[in-house]
């Protein structure tokens, strides 16, 4: 009978925390994947963004473009 008593204890207080802490952070990776309502200027600030990283990543590649071929036999 004293094996059962951990048994309990963890089934009745350890799994429901368990089980609660996983839908508390469910709950908030999903909130923080699909924000609000975004407005046109955040829209507009998102895609000025993206756009400019692309830029960079272009402008990058157009500089490294013979370096990687030095380093190889």
């Amino acid at each position: 009978m004293p094996v059962v008593i951990p048994w309990l204890i963890f089934a009745v207080v350890v799994v429901p925390l368990a089980v609660l802490g996983f839908w508390a952070m469910r709950g908030r990776t999903r909130a923080g994947e699909h924000p609000g309502a975004e407005d046109a200027v955040a829209r507009e600030r998102t895609e000025r963004e993206f756009a400019e990283a692309e830029a960079f990543e272009e402008q990058w590649r157009e500089e490294n473009r013979g370096h990687h071929r030095d380093r190889l036999p």
